[in-house]
């Protein structure tokens, strides 16, 4: 018997600025773009519950948000501190399986079959679980529980905030028939309506559908759609090795504009990164500088390179993005480098073998 939970941390983003900015709990408060006094044309990442019952939510554009709540808290992404929170996070959560999977920087499947002895045990489990999150790093999480992954996903849902919901191997068809098509895994707006206008409108009407219709009109994605209206999902729970990300970070002594002197930073951070991707045996395709200004508002600019493991690229590239889209009209007061979408170098006997 398998029995996998679905851990995912709660309005991921803000929790961790409310470790360390505690005055901002109990207030809307949203991590995004900068509104600009609602002139801003980025979005929302994510934003707490109290954001949410005003209508906010994530991926809205910051200008509608802004709308909403004028007087709002908003602040600016800071992905290094977040990579930071979330290590520790995972490492509370690997204490509790013995198969570990993290999917997201928020967000994890644990395989606790050996922790347990049945669906008997998973509330209380999950909930010792929970605790130890939220006592050792400060962070609420919920727990979806079921027999595989695609049922524990669903069932985390439904948990969110701050709760458990236990699916067991016999409340599984249960569970998926009194839903909506819309609300099972994998299925977008679009699916939805193609589903539909097939007479396909809950799940229990696509766990009885006729599979070489679903294949004929969806291909591979339809006999996938069948399994999952039946609840089958084999996948097993895998352990993701390596980092997503390496960054630094600097905070000069004074608030500075003198470009020499961010450029100077920039490249000293970059041989950092670099540095580290070497020892990690990690090559990269996407460089981010991020600048906080004087009055703490923060950007980040982002660039796709070419694959590479050079630190003197990453130092060209991470200059390149200052150069074209720091605000030279404000003095820096804190600037970090970024690399992500690693790859190993591991097995690989040419850089050129790596796809672009």
């Amino acid at each position: 018997m398998r029995i996998i939970m679905l851990v995912d941390m709660d309005y991921f983003y803000v929790a961790c600025e409310e470790l360390r900015h505690p005055q901002i709990r109990g207030v809307p408060a949203i991590v995004g773009s900068d509104p600009k006094e609602g002139r801003g044309r980025g979005v929302v990442m994510t934003c707490n519950y109290k954001a949410r019952e005003l209508g906010i939510h994530s991926a809205m554009p910051i200008s509608a948000a802004y709308r909403l709540k004028p007087d709002a808290v908003f602040l600016g992404a800071d992905f290094s501190y977040y990579d930071e929170v979330s290590a520790k996070v995972m490492a509370v959560l690997k204490r509790f399986c013995s198969k570990f999977e993290q999917v997201s920087v928020d967000e994890a499947f644990l395989d606790v079959s050996a922790k347990i002895s049945g669906y008997g045990d998973a509330q209380q489990y999950a909930s010792k679980m929970k605790n130890a999150v939220l006592e050792e790093v400060g962070i609420k999480c919920s727990v979806g529980i079921g027999p595989n992954k695609l049922i524990a996903k669903m069932a985390c849902s439904q948990a969110k905030p701050d709760g458990i919901k236990v699916v067991g191997e016999q409340d599984v068809k249960d569970f998926l028939h009194g839903k909506k098509i819309i609300d099972l895994y994998g299925v977008g707006g679009k699916t939805s309506e193609k589903l539909a206008a097939m007479g396909y409108r809950t799940v229990e009407q696509l766990s009885k559908a006729n599979a070489m219709q679903l294949i004929d009109r969806f291909g591979a994605f339809g006999g996938e759609l069948i399994r999952y209206a039946n609840g089958i999902d084999d996948s097993e729970v895998t352990e993701n090795y390596g980092a997503k990300s390496i960054s630094r970070e600097f905070t000069f002594e004074k608030n500075t504009d003198d470009a020499n002197q961010i450029k100077d930073a920039i490249s000293r951070l970059s041989m950092q990164v670099g540095a580290e991707a070497e020892k990690g045996q990690e090559y990269f395709k996407t460089v981010t500088v991020k600048l906080r200004y004087y009055d703490f508002t923060e950007h980040l600019h982002s660039r796709s390179i070419r694959m590479t493991g050079d630190p003197k690229t990453l130092a060209h590239t991470a200059i390149s993005l200052y150069e074209s889209s720091a605000n030279k009209s404000k003095k820096v007061r804190k600037l970090g480098v970024r690399v992500s979408n690693l790859v190993s170098r591991k097995g690989q006997k040419r850089i050129t073998q790596l796809l672009f």
